[in-house]
């Protein structure tokens, strides 16, 4: 697949579009730079944003990535219906908190939390239902680059009650870009393509994702189920892809 900016463009336009067709309708969207206006309009609040709906927050005490897509995926699968609608009309909205899950669960109620205690998760839910954790807590600070690692396997945790014969699980390959790409780039970027994928129906229990590092996806040859496209950090008129989940393998 070759990652052209026509093909970035139209796969980034068509999120939004499946997403929000009522505002994908009276919005320009027919170049890089009115679909980041677009955003811009929409990040804002305007014309019935994304922020009407539901976020989820995400305390963060320790990253490891193979752990963090695993209890991501989990967490996502979690949510139940009339939860994650709200959810994926606000884009997947994450916002990402410095904390010590295991500190705070005394005071807070989580959805979901990592079996090691690293990450927790509350939402989806209405901003002023997490304002006082938000109050609590800084902005999760993931300033260094990510570094390239070996291919790494995660399985998707069968629930309680399932077989993993029931789920037909299946396996896929997770890309995700490096240069120039922080840690806090990675939560972001790769939580909204895990999150969409999971909602989408690519993403199932019992799973096997292979995590591969790469400097970026373009060049890849192979085909794509979902890609996580959004503006390149670095050069704020592009549009950069960020992660890729392949097709089944």
């Amino acid at each position: 697949m070759t990652l052209s900016p026509d093909l970035l463009l139209t796969v980034a336009v068509e999120r939004l579009r499946v997403t929000r067709p009522e505002l994908a309708a009276h919005l320009d969207l027919s170049t890089t730079e009115a679909l980041r206006k677009a955003k811009a309009t929409l990040a804002g609040g305007e014309a019935d944003g994304p922020h009407d709906g539901a976020a989820v927050v995400m305390v963060v005490g320790r990253f490891s990535l193979p752990d963090w897509v695993r209890e991501t995926c989990r967490f996502a699968l979690s949510v139940p219906t009339d939860r994650s609608r709200p959810w994926q009309r606000s884009f997947t909205r994450t916002l990402f908190l410095a904390g010590r899950p295991n500190n705070l669960k005394e005071r807070f109620t989580f959805d979901h939390i990592a079996d090691d205690g690293s990450t927790a998760w509350i939402g989806p839910a209405p901003d002023e239902d997490t304002a006082a954790l938000r109050r609590l807590l800084k902005s999760f600070d993931g300033a260094r680059e990510l570094p390239a690692w070996a291919p790494a396997d995660v399985v998707i945790p069968v629930p309680a009650g399932e077989r993993p014969a029931d789920c037909h699980p299946i396996h896929r390959d997770l890309y995700i870009a490096t240069a120039g790409v922080t840690v806090s780039d990675v939560l972001i970027q790769v939580n909204h393509l895990l999150a969409e994928a999971v909602l989408d129906g690519l993403i199932r229990p019992g799973d096997r994702l292979t995590l591969r590092s790469v400097p970026r996806l373009s060049g890849l040859a192979m085909q794509f189920a979902a890609l996580r496209v959004d503006t390149d950090t670095h050069r704020p008129h592009e549009l950069r892809a960020y992660a890729g989940l392949t097709e089944e393998i």
